[in-house]
């Protein structure tokens, strides 16, 4: 029996990568049409469904063009810069913080080491109406009393310093002889003492020290020969304020110690 004319689709690529199919009419047999599928085509590849649309998507997906990808680095660099600064401003803030942050645990430590050397001042008594503190303008110096376990109260001389824009401390060996003691304060009172000093701040600009005396009614401003005279009359040192000025900073740290509170 003669066989009859089957319908096949072809499809051709054009030079823009679209498909277009194309109806064939062939009298070969399947066996001879599969192998001519088999052949490599560069122009036209056959569908093998009887009767049934050719549909055939080329296997190729369309690129950026120049415009877009220079559109899309454009929002990338935009991204980064704002992504930049502001991190730059975080590392900024925090830096200045971390700063402040340090400055102010320097100063605690400070107060609080003077508030204890202060609060311990040793009373006339103990000393025999001996000078107990003398303030300068940068300079601090004290007695004050030693308490340890089974030992009896001694007292050592404790001096503060403000040089080059450093605090810094020295205490004397603590002692009960009176005699060694006035060694021990005329060598603080010329900065002689060869004992370590220990650093309490930095980047100090200046240290203000006022004493309000017991019956005054004015802060005295420094040690001079009234005040030492006054003291030496019977008259107590009661309160004793310190100003602690900071580089690049208006508004300097006052702080007002009570004296012999202990």
């Amino acid at each position: 029996m003669r066989n009859k004319p089957q319908t096949y689709c072809a499809t051709r690529f054009t030079r823009k990568g679209q498909a277009e199919g194309i109806p064939m009419l062939t009298h070969r047999p399947l066996r001879s049409l599969r192998r001519a599928v088999l052949t490599p085509s560069p122009t036209y590849k056959i569908c093998l469904g009887r009767s049934a649309p050719c549909s055939f998507t080329p296997n190729s997906q369309r690129g950026l063009t120049l415009v877009e990808l220079l559109v899309a680095i454009s929002i990338l660099g935009l991204v980064a810069v704002m992504g930049w600064r502001g991190l730059d401003s975080i590392v900024r803030s925090r830096t200045a913080l971390n700063l402040e942050l340090e400055q102010t645990r320097g100063m605690q430590l400070a107060f609080a080491q003077m508030q204890s050397d202060t609060a311990h001042l040793a009373p006339n008594s103990l000393i025999a109406n001996r000078p107990a503190l003398h303030v300068l303008a940068n300079q601090l110096t004290l007695v004050r009393t030693v308490f340890t376990d089974a030992q009896p109260t001694r007292v050592q001389v404790v001096s503060y310093r403000v040089t080059d824009g450093k605090l810094t401390r020295r205490e004397s060996p603590a002692t009960r002889d009176l005699a060694e003691l006035d060694r021990l304060w005329l060598t603080a009172l010329n900065n002689t003492d060869n004992s370590p000093a220990v650093l309490l701040k930095n980047e100090l600009n200046a240290m203000t020290l006022r004493v309000w005396l017991s019956g005054g009614v004015a802060w005295q401003p420094n040690m001079d020969a009234a005040v030492i005279a006054s003291l030496a009359n019977g008259m107590t040192a009661s309160g004793l304020e310190v100003v602690l000025q900071l580089p690049q900073q208006d508004n300097a740290l006052i702080k007002v110690f009570l004296l012999g509170a202990i």
